[in-house]
């Protein structure tokens, strides 16, 4: 049993979201105290399957308040933040790109901001991205390249990326960043990305849709493996000295999207054949990291590899679906 999370007083961003749900549930099991920021009810949440929901302190508020952030630091005597909240949907930032900047470069500096005024604060660990990167000539990613998201949703990722490292830099804050490729897993309820998409419509008979022209490569990283990351970057903080550094965490495997819809399409018994679009526009081609600086700091490697990872996220969605029906999204 992991002692290192008992009776720690622990803050989740978006922790009806998919990572922060799973994020949540371990940090209960570990015997934090999990004080949750909420901002809509999400009744089909991750969070509220099994009764973790029950066990934590939840705050009512949105990432834009701060005197709402301020207050659940104060009234909660939190030493640990883990900001996973965000805006995350590519699609959804190049038609808002207003609404994606506020939520997720103001949201970070009002977290950073807060945690920078609470005399508590012991590690914040931040969610970065993949996408921090931008499109860069030399693959692939490590955490010395440059920041240069070009695209709404990416430049939010760098901005998000940049501003904990100047908390940390000018004010000398506490503060990990992590940048993991495409998670995935049970409990991701955003069915415009590949993966719930695609079990969703061969669980229904339907042909799965690729929006790109199936050649885009990404990396493609289980949920559980990023929870154990989170959770080790944070309890190393301290005793590594490791505030103000970056991680990337990736199985480091790279898969084109076609390739990703035929490995499900061949574990869910399928002879369904996809659907290419060919309409993906404001989006980087090739994306992958390198965990190797985690792999040698942290001495960190994942557990699942994709095919193990996926066997378990198409189960949790089998199960979903005959409980819930379709659900449209």
């Amino acid at each position: 049993m992991n002692e290192f999370w008992k009776n720690k007083n622990v803050f989740v961003t978006g922790c009806t979201g998919f990572l922060g749900s799973y994020l949540v549930k371990k940090l209960v099991d570990l015997g934090a105290n999990v004080t949750g920021l909420i901002r809509d009810t999400v009744f089909n949440s991750n969070l509220y399957k099994h009764d973790h929901y029950k066990k934590i302190n939840i705050v009512h508020g949105s990432l834009e308040d701060y005197a709402a952030i301020q207050r659940a630091l104060g009234e909660y005597e939190i030493d640990t933040v883990f900001h996973i909240a965000a805006q995350a949907i590519v699609g959804v930032a190049n038609r808002n790109p207003i609404s994606t900047f506020e939520a997720n470069i103001r949201g970070t500096w009002n977290i950073l901001e807060a945690c920078r005024n609470h005399p508590l604060i012991k590690r914040v660990i931040i969610a970065s991205s993949d996408k921090a990167y931008g499109d860069q000539e030399k693959l692939p990613y490590d955490e010395t390249m440059p920041l240069q998201g070009k695209h709404p949703y990416d430049v939010s990722k760098s901005c998000t990326d940049l501003l904990a490292q100047t908390y940390h830099h000018t004010y000398g804050l506490p503060v990990c960043i992590t940048r993991c490729g495409n998670l995935y897993g049970g409990g991701d309820l955003n069915f415009n990305r590949i993966i719930p998409q695609t079990i969703r419509s061969i669980h229904h008979g339907e042909a799965p849709v690729i929006r790109s022209d199936g050649t885009f490569i990404r990396d493609y990283f289980y949920v559980e493996d990023a929870v154990s990351a989170y959770l080790l970057l944070a309890e190393k903080t301290e005793e590594k000295n490791l505030a103000g550094e970056a991680f990337n965490f990736s199985n480091e495997i790279q898969l084109t999207v076609l390739q990703l819809v035929e490995k499900i399409l061949k574990l869910m018994d399928s002879d369904l054949s996809p659907q290419i679009l060919n309409q993906g526009t404001n989006e980087i081609k090739h994306q992958y990291l390198s965990a190797k600086k985690a792999q040698e700091i942290l001495n960190w490697k994942p557990s699942h590899s994709i095919d193990e990872g996926l066997k378990k996220t198409i189960a949790w969605y089998e199960e979903f679906f005959n409980a819930n029906g379709k659900l449209e999204g």
